[in-house]
């Protein structure tokens, strides 16, 4: 289940929403711009960030990050690419702070006295999903997100729910935004269900929403992903024997585009070498 992306998915749909999640929200934060932003030399892309209105002078920028597998370098890896991406911009924001969106405490990297400054400072802030509370008792956006980590024995129920109170709550066009981030849960949640046991589940109609189009079309484009990776690293290994698993981790996280680019250029490879100075450049 890939909930990264339906995290952003919301906070493309309802930007307020990470600040509901903080105590002390800034003033303007309704007029906040959800977004990604890339930074050169060295390379890499944020795909959380909430930008502050550009017409009321430098503000705060918020980085998030959706953590639901334990990563024991998150926090290094977090506030360089934030400290960095601030430094290169510093004339546009005033200050920033990150926040990292947790299902439960125990995928929270085990050292984390390194960075006591950041958190103990108000500067880091950690969401733990599951302590919340109940959905029933949240505002529907927060609701959603801790949907995403609801047991599936309980997630029909709590879906169910959901969908009823919105229709309640909510008025068009916002109300449907809502509906398909929560068929879009459940879909990835139980996607060894055909579409009309998800439909009997929901109480709801799939089959023409744009958002069962996309899940199905998604799934085609990750196993196009995958058999390209495995392709890649079978002919890799043939070539210059076992491939660290750093390299292979590298090379499943690329696109299909580039990893399409990486299977002819692997052609004229010569030695691993050449693999690393390619992936450098790409």
């Amino acid at each position: 289940m890939r909930r990264d992306s339906i995290f952003y998915k919301l906070f493309q749909q309802y930007p307020t929403l990470l600040f509901e999640l903080l105590t002390n929200p800034p003033t303007n934060a309704n007029a906040y711009r959800f977004d990604s932003v890339a930074v050169k030399e060295p390379k890499f892309e944020i795909d959380g960030v909430f930008l502050p209105p550009e017409n009321a002078g430098a503000g705060v920028v918020y980085f998030c990050e959706v953590q639901f597998q334990k990563d024991e370098r998150l926090y290094e890896r977090v506030l360089a690419e934030s400290s960095l991406y601030f430094y290169r911009n510093r004339d546009r924001f005033s200050d920033w702070q990150a926040v990292i969106i947790y299902p439960s405490r125990s995928l929270e990297q085990s050292d984390i006295n390194p960075h006591r400054s950041f958190l103990n400072g108000g500067q880091l802030h950690r969401v733990y999903l599951d302590e919340l509370g109940d959905i029933r008792t949240l505002p529907v956006w927060v609701a959603l997100m801790v949907l995403t980590t609801v047991q599936e024995e309980e997630a029909p129920e709590a879906a169910r729910y959901l969908l009823t109170r919105t229709g309640q709550e909510v008025s068009s066009p916002t109300s449907r935004a809502i509906i398909e981030i929560i068929t879009t849960i459940m879909v990835y949640k139980f996607e060894e269900l055909s579409r009309t046991e998800v439909e009997t589940m929901l109480g709801i109609t799939l089959k023409e929403t744009r958002v069962y189009r996309e899940i199905k079309e998604e799934g085609r484009e990750e196993g196009r992903e995958e058999a390209t990776v495995n392709l890649i690293v079978r002919l890799l290994t043939k070539r210059f024997g076992e491939i660290s698993p750093e390299m292979r981790s590298l090379i499943s996280g690329l696109p299909l585009p580039i990893l399409e680019d990486l299977s002819e250029a692997l052609l004229d490879f010569t030695s691993v070498a050449d693999l690393q100075s390619w992936l450098e450049a790409c």
